[in-house]
């Protein structure tokens, strides 16, 4: 009964106290006035101001980091509630809480150091302009996210008009408060086959001496299948697969190939159907194909199509793998807590969540994945750029009227790689912004 008492206190308090339906938090905010969230580079993302003798919160750049800080009223989201119960925390001086307690003052509470950065926030969202889609941008080795855009986004100081507007007829299917990096689910298109290539590898090898001969389209199973613009690749061995993103050559792995059940497998060692280890929240990725499967589903499910969904964190954590040698790290946002005075009173640090791919398997993806950026869909971008790129862009139809959204994940210096980048922009084909140059831009901003 002391033990459990003790762990009670010690080890769960925390989440107990932090749970939105505990009436301790509303006392806490009675007491302590809420701490700033701040980036890593220092920027003050929100503050709480006194104004007519009232505490209020304030987001100095709006929309900018709407989705991922979050906001305090309506109930909360994003940082804002991840952390709720370290804000309204006080790691004051004794001397200090003695003198604020004499003179009936607030204590000031702690705040949160993320690892947002505020330029590659910004130059996300530049990049993104006035598009749907979403952002992500982390460190494969450590798991760090850099930045984490959602649009369209909201002004979280005016929460007022924002929840009367969702609120209404014309709102009530308005996805303003929905944060697409973690909860939008999207058709993978052609980053699928990094998977669908991951299993050919499992079960051929990485010199098996694959080959195929595209002539722009073919039918698989009677299901037609066409390359970009038709164009016929002419004989593609696995790299030249990825590189040229040939859609023919992988329906032909996916039917003549692989198995659905190694497939359904691989997959799910990547973490589809399964909830990602991410305090913030995420939707769960699925995959629903396997031996059973009709197999006219296969031809369009290999290349990234049908009824497979991922979010955008999620295919930044599969990229991240491979460029961390197979391991997956547990994406993080919160760096460490300081009191007031700027002293650290609480460090958070990475973790792995586990290996799901070979170390051997990860360096020939990661080697496969040059391809693109070489010669193929990314060359116009990255062909001569200064650091090389790693990675696979997509391309997926979610209707039959031909539109689609654009997707690219990769990362950067190979050799030791700096940064993952994940981006999806919905409806691409309304003016042509792809995701190759929403990724373009903000490696240049990494690397002035």
């Amino acid at each position: 009964m002391f033990g459990y008492i003790i762990y009670f206190q010690v080890a769960e308090s925390e989440r107990i106290v932090a749970n939105v339906g505990n009436r301790r938090q509303d006392i806490m905010a009675e007491m302590v006035t809420r701490g700033d969230i701040v980036s890593s580079d220092g920027v003050v993302l929100a503050k709480t101001e006194n104004k007519d003798g009232k505490d209020v919160r304030v987001y100095p750049y709006g929309e900018l980091f709407s989705h991922v800080v979050g906001y305090n009223d309506y109930g909360r989201s994003g940082i804002e509630l991840a952390m709720n119960f370290q804000l309204l925390s006080t790691n004051e001086e004794i001397i200090q809480q003695v003198k604020d307690d004499i003179k009936g003052r607030k204590k000031a509470g702690d705040t949160v150091v993320t690892t947002l950065n505020y330029k590659l926030q910004a130059a996300a969202s530049k990049a993104l302009g006035n598009h749907k889609g979403a952002v992500v941008v982390m460190e494969p080795d450590t798991g760090k996210i850099l930045a984490m855009v959602s649009k369209p986004g909201f002004d979280p100081n005016d929460m007022d008009r924002v929840w009367e507007e969702i609120h209404t007829e014309e709102g009530a299917s308005s996805t303003v408060l929905l944060n697409r990096a973690t909860q939008g689910l999207y058709a993978p298109g052609s980053t699928f086959k990094v998977v669908t290539a991951l299993e050919y590898i499992r079960e051929h090898g990485a010199d098996s001496g694959y080959t195929y001969t595209c002539k722009g389209e073919d039918s698989f199973n009677g299901v037609k299948i066409i390359c970009y613009d038709h164009r016929k690749h002419g004989e593609v061995d696995l790299e030249h697969s990825i590189g040229y993103s040939c859609n023919t050559s992988f329906a032909n792995i996916g039917v003549n190939e692989i198995k659905m059940s190694g497939l359904r497998k691989t997959a799910e060692d990547l973490y589809f159907n399964t909830e990602i280890p991410y305090e913030g929240g995420c939707n769960k990725s699925s995959f629903e194909v396997d031996d059973s499967t009709s197999r006219d589903i296969i031809p369009q499910t290999v290349i990234g199509q049908g009824d497979t969904q991922i979010t955008p964190l999620h295919n930044a954590m599969i990229m991240s793998a491979i460029a961390n040698g197979g391991v997956m790290m547990k994406p993080y946002l919160v760096e460490s807590i300081q009191n007031v005075a700027g002293d650290t009173v609480r460090e958070y640090k990475s973790s792995s969540v586990k290996s799901i791919m070979t170390t051997s398997e990860a360096a020939t993806l990661a080697k496969l994945l040059e391809a693109p950026a070489e010669y193929g869909t990314s060359s116009w971008k990255f062909k001569n750029y200064r650091h090389k790129i790693v990675g696979k862009t997509g391309t997926a139809e979610y209707d039959n009227a031909g539109h689609c959204n654009s997707w690219f994940v990769g990362y950067s210096n190979p050799e030791d790689p700096d940064i993952v980048v994940s981006v999806v922009i919905e409806d691409s084909t309304s003016d042509g912004l792809s995701g190759v140059q929403v990724a373009g831009a903000i490696f240049e901003t990494y690397y002035p």
